[in-house]
């Protein structure tokens, strides 16, 4: 019979759920109490809200994939909810608001076993994204004018013609735990109207002539320009682009769930689960709190998992107002740099957001790939030892690594020319029963050799496509093939072009060696413009059969230009059985 867990409420050790005081001590020392006891625990908190600062926050060295890479400005990271080296815990928020300040991870699980957390709802008081609103908009003595409506928790100094954002004021330092200048370093625009988001250029501190903050968080701005301005009601999503933290993180830990959470932000990035097993995020509803008067929910990412194995499972989820993809499931390629003996290989990471973790661990098995073709070379090997980074300080470089192998090493291998990606680390995913909107970017990224099922969701005006699988060994380094995926019963409304598109980056393109293969797309409705199904490079065995086609616009709309389907490099391609708005066609 299960042991019944022990209680850990954080209440009994300080914890304000009236909001007025600083929780973070005493979740600190409610954790450390739950883990001091070595068995079940299930940690509470209450109905009520609990402000979380970062000055007492844990603080843990960490290095994240896809954020800060080996960068030592950001190798601290505080971490507001830790479980680490913790078995069978719950942390059960018992509908509580978990309000988070300056700049930190909401909660972690780090080599940790059978961990949930569950029942909560958690923002930021002031994000590191600034959503704008143009509430008017004209001409006025022959120059264009905007007034601009900016959200609580997003403090400002207007300064000449120049508009400062403060973040928040640390109650410990003084200072606030960000700042930036007009429009920051990136801007995506969103159209509440449309329920579309997309990345563009950002208008609004261009030529400006004065600035004056009207108060009630509105600010009016003159332009030396007299062109009108033809963006009133859209929102301007500015933020810096630092990966400083992630969101959250599940690092060499099992059996993490995530479930009936609210969400509704995620500061300076997603959800990072690296080198873990079996994860299930569940009913956690990513999406702005409509109160906040913002409309963006993430720095970046939604869910961005690297290097898991067994069984993902993400169901029953709202994906609402990120500023990057909402899943990317994927490995990572290290590229060879040096081979200091027949049984062994240095391998680097390439890309600047990635470092200073380890990647293999004794008893993996490596695939090695050429980097031209993205085609597997013969011969496979088992790692015996790794010299590297362990993800935890920077004492050894943290871009490279030594990797000893069972066996002498492929010929083949080519410095520069030859990635490896570790093939033990990949999952069986599933994706279902979701919805995604407001989304700038793709829907969907995934690159596993596992079996991946995408069923039962609904894409709505994604801005790019909506299911994405690449393979990449010359940006992002995110490995690598799939050989079993199923797209079925899914609506795809308003898509960008192409709605499903199949990029892995191999320059040399040979029918006979395709990069993937075993993809269904069927049973699907796509409700569609002048656009492009299908856009598929390199794969094999694809099938795209009984989905429904309607236009957008219905009989009397224009001809459609576009092909429906464009294969590149492509073989055993069955497109049959699909009703196109009037009837059945092959």
């Amino acid at each position: 019979m299960a042991s019944v867990p022990d209680l850990v409420d954080v209440v009994a050790f300080g914890a304000d759920p009236t909001g007025r005081a600083d929780s973070a001590p005493a979740v600190v020392a409610a954790l450390r109490h739950a883990k001091s006891l070595g068995r079940p625990v299930r940690i509470v908190f209450s109905e009520g809200i609990f402000q979380l600062y970062p000055e007492q926050a844990e603080t843990r060295e960490l290095y994240v994939s896809n954020t800060a890479g080996a960068d030592q400005r950001y190798r601290d990271k505080k971490i507001g909810l830790l479980v680490e080296d913790m078995h069978d815990v719950i942390v059960d928020g018992r509908g509580a608001k978990l309000v988070y300040h300056g700049l930190q991870t909401a909660f972690a699980a780090i080599r940790s076993t059978d961990v949930t957390f569950t029942n909560f709802s958690f923002d930021y008081a002031a994000p590191k994204v600034v959503d704008v609103t143009v509430a008017d908009a004209g001409v006025t003595d022959g120059r264009a004018y905007r007034i601009l409506s900016v959200p609580i928790g997003s403090p400002y100094e207007v300064n000449g013609t120049h508009l400062t954002w403060l973040g928040e004021t640390s109650p410990v330092s003084g200072t606030p735990y960000w700042s930036g200048v007009d429009g920051l370093e990136y801007t995506q625009i969103h159209d509440p109207s449309a329920q579309r988001t997309w990345r563009a250029d950002n208008p609004l501190f261009t030529d400006v002539a004065a600035m004056l903050d009207l108060g009630d968080r509105r600010i009016r701005v003159d332009y030396a320009t007299a062109a009108p301005p033809r963006d009133l009601g859209l929102v301007y999503q500015m933020r810096l682009i630092e990966r400083e933290e992630p969101g959250a993180f599940i690092w060499e830990s099992s059996n993490v769930t995530l479930r009936s959470i609210n969400a509704h932000y995620l500061q300076t990035f997603g959800i990072v689960g690296q080198f873990s097993e079996d994860i299930t995020i569940d009913r956690v509803n990513f999406a702005a709190d409509p109160a906040s008067g913002r409309t963006t929910a993430s720095f970046a990412d939604f869910v961005q998992l690297s290097g898991i194995k067994g069984d993902v499972t993400i169901t029953d989820c709202v994906f609402d107002g990120p500023h990057d993809d909402p899943i990317n499931i994927h490995g990572t390629y290290l590229e060879v740099v040096a081979k200091p003996a027949p049984d062994a290989l240095v391998l680097s990471y390439e890309h600047p957001q990635t470092a200073g973790f380890p990647q293999f661990y004794p008893g993996d098995e490596v695939e090695f790939v050429d980097k031209l073709t993205m085609y597997p070379l013969a011969g496979r090997a088992v790692v015996t030892a790794v010299d590297g980074p362990n993800g935890l300080d920077h004492i050894k470089p943290l871009t490279t690594m030594t990797v000893t192998f069972d066996r002498p090493l492929p010929d083949a291998i080519e410095l520069g020319g030859t990635v490896a990606e570790n093939i033990t680390w990949t999952p069986t995913v599933v994706v279902s029963g979701n919805i995604f909107r407001n989304v700038p970017t793709r829907g969907v990224l995934v690159t596993t050799r596992k079996p991946v099922l995408i069923t039962g969701n609904r894409f709505e005006a994604m801005s790019m496509a909506s299911i994405y699988i690449s393979s990449d060994a010359y940006q992002w380094y995110e490995s690598g093939p799939v050989t079993d995926v199923t797209i079925r019963g899914n609506s795809f409304t308003r898509p960008a072009d192409p709605v499903i598109f199949i990029e892995p980056t191999n320059r040399d393109v040979d029918p006979a060696r395709p990069v993937h293969r075993g993809i269904t797309v069927t049973k699907n409705t796509f409700d569609v413009g002048d656009i492009t199904l299908v856009n598929a490079k390199s794969v094999a065995d694809f099938h795209f059969t009984a989905n429904t086609i309607r236009p957008i616009g219905g009989p009397g709309r224009p001809p459609y230009t576009a092909p429906l389907f464009v294969f590149t490099g492509s073989t055993d391609i069955q497109i049959a059985d699909n009703d196109y708005d009037t009837g059945t066609a092959s």
